[in-house]
């Protein structure tokens, strides 16, 4: 009896302390650089509107030289409830209008300048864009945002003193007239030739001091305290580096901290960030639905398709970054009818796509976890908030999943719980074949996830997936996971030789037997290598080197060429796009005794 009571001591002791153990694991300690709770729900919009509207829509103009007549602006069936009801359905989360352009017009009724919507025939010059836009987004649950340019071509006191008075008096309008603002946007674009009162002529300014910026973030810090503040460099957030609406597959949402400013050179960079930046500023990608920002008639014809937004989603939402989409409004103040259609057209798409997920009626397993509060369950919960999250010193970890039966994917969702920062640096998706594991082959890179990371793939059909990362800068954080099956897939997964056109290069001599290198002539970014083996010299195992100098050139990917042995087809390898001249493919491992790297085909892009 004793014996028995012992025992029973010893296992509810053994229980409790475990209890105990578990109850006391805490969260994981932050991983800097991380986001203020203002960035976090920012991400969460993920996608929202961008209108382009103003004298330059009646002129058919891109950029007004600042000269254009105040009576051409005449919207006759303007309406910004229209504009607010195309962007509800289309699943948009807010709206930022461009209130002065370039050319220096005001979309409201401004006290510090006639050049200004209150002085042109809408609504016999009481109307007030900005105002009835804020409205309409109070009414319809969209968040408004304010674009504002620094550059005036108009004024002709631009480049003096003067005008950065007269460009914070209208910004603190901005501010305190038309209630919550969610993001607040300061063009690149600045300096150069305009009308500038007639002067005619180019008027350059110092873009990293004239402005004060940090004078406008004290502003916004007093009177908009949420809003996010968009600029080639942040602090909010960042321009991507391109107006094409699409960030990298690796994008870090960190940049060195005062190094980027407006109208920054090296703007390939801000694709996808800064891996060592001490700054949390999270990309945004900004496009047209039209090859122009502002509506013209001739267009009308080339707005973006389904399939093409549906693409640019994927690589902006899908890679960590927010979409801003815009849609011009054209000379009867309305959003044309095309547009309206292929936007709405792609939320539906993408929903279809993404709206169920596999993993629900899933087994999920991981190979570790710190505690009950962050295990398994929680990747599956729809609740962001809860993650799956390693002790932490493991940087490493798998999740496998099992079906009930051979299921069908090629769709998947990882997101990082990003509040306590980002962390994945590499990871891999697997799935079973008999008792063999097969990677999963993507067209990019599978390195960053961050806030969300949307993968596309050739169908597969398996019981059991595997997501593998396999490096992190600090251990892992999980929130949520998704695969998914969309059977009328557009893309295409098919690679023909004869299609890839690789970059000029010529052969570096001498080369040793293991390694190929590769001299593209002049520095330019490159994304891709594409290697078919020839049938002996075959390489199994590989590391690629990258870089401008040729004494200096970094690794930039590494891995196996999977069954290559018995299917020595073409091999694509994806990697972080990086500016080299020369670019180097090392044969770690050989399927034969020549130990000779050779090729049918070798490419670069």
């Amino acid at each position: 009896m004793k014996r028995k009571l012992l025992l029973f001591t010893l296992i509810l002791a053994a229980a409790s302390t475990r209890c105990l153990a578990d109850h006391q694991v805490g969260a994981p300690a932050p991983c800097y650089p991380i986001p203020t709770p203002d960035q976090v729900e920012w991400q969460k919009m993920q996608t929202y509107a961008f209108i382009h509207f103003g004298l330059n829509t009646f002129n058919d103009r891109e950029w007004g030289y600042g000269d254009s007549k105040l009576e051409t602006f005449n919207p006759t069936k303007a309406n910004v409830e229209q504009w607010v009801q195309t962007f509800k359905k289309a699943g948009l989360k807010g709206v930022v209008l461009t209130c002065k352009h370039h050319d220096g017009f005001c979309l409201w009724p401004t006290k510090y300048t006639d050049y200004c919507i209150r002085n042109t025939p809408y609504k016999d010059g009481k109307g007030d864009i900005v105002g009835e836009l804020s409205a309409a987004c109070k009414k319809y649950g969209l968040k408004f945002g304010v674009y504002l340019s620094p550059w005036d071509r108009h004024q002709a006191f631009y480049g003096t003193p003067f005008y950065v008075e007269y460009f914070y008096s209208q910004l603190r309008e901005l501010l305190t007239k038309y209630g919550d603002i969610f993001e607040i946007w300061f063009d690149g674009a600045n300096g150069g030739d305009g009308w500038y009162g007639g002067a005619k002529e180019k008027r350059t300014i110092d873009r990293r001091t004239y402005y004060d910026f940090p004078r406008a973030y004290k502003m916004l810090d007093e009177l908009q305290p949420h809003a996010i503040i968009f600029s080639d460099g942040g602090p909010g957030c960042r321009w991507v580096g391109n107006e094409k609406g699409y960030a990298f597959a690796t994008n870090w949402s960190f940049l060195r901290k005062g190094e980027v400013y407006a109208g920054y050179p090296n703007h390939w960079e801000l694709q996808s960030g800064h891996a060592d930046g001490d700054q949390w500023v999270p990309a945004e990608c900004d496009v047209s639905i039209r090859p122009g920002w502002f509506y013209h008639d001739s267009e009308n014809n080339k707005v973006k398709s389904v399939d093409q937004l549906t693409d640019l989603y994927y690589r902006s939402v899908g890679h960590n970054a927010n979409l801003i989409l815009n849609m011009p409004v054209d000379k009867e103040g309305l959003i044309y009818k095309t547009d309206s259609i292929n936007l709405i057209g792609m939320h539906k798409r993408i929903v279809s796509e993404l709206s169920n997920n596999l993993l629900k009626k899933a087994s999920i397993k991981v190979s570790s976890s710190r505690g009950k509060a962050f295990s398994a369950k929680t990747l599956t919960d729809d609740d962001y908030d809860t993650y799956w999250a390693t002790a932490d010193n493991v940087l490493t970890g798998d999740i496998t999943i099992r079906f009930k039966q051979p299921t069908k994917v090629n769709r998947m969702k990882i997101m990082e719980y990003i509040p306590l920062g980002q962390r994945v640096k590499k990871f891999s998706v697997e799935y079973k074949v008999g008792s063999q594991w097969l990677p999963v082959k993507m067209k990019e890179e599978t390195t960053t996830v961050g806030y969300q990371r949307l993968l596309r793939f050739k169908t597969i059909e398996s019981k059991e997936l595997r997501i593998r990362f396999l490096d992190s800068r600090a251990c892992l954080t999980i929130s949520e996971i998704g695969a998914y099956y969309a059977p009328n897939a557009k893309e295409s997964y098919e690679v023909k030789e004869s299609e890839i056109k690789g970059l000029d290069y010529t052969k570096v001599s001498p080369s040793e037997g293991d390694v190929v290198t590769l001299d593209l002539g002049k520095p330019q970014m490159v994304s891709s290598l594409y290697y078919k083996p020839a049938a002996t010299g075959i390489v199994s195992h590989y590391k690629i080197y990258a870089g401008e100098d040729l004494g200096h050139l970094k690794e930039v990917s590494s891995g196996e060429f999977s069954n290559i042995r018995n299917n020595p087809i073409l091999q694509e390898v994806f990697f972080t796009p990086t500016r080299a001249r020369y670019v180097q493919l090392k044969a770690v491992g050989f399927i034969n005794d020549d130990h000779q790297v050779r090729y049918e085909k070798l490419a670069v892009k």
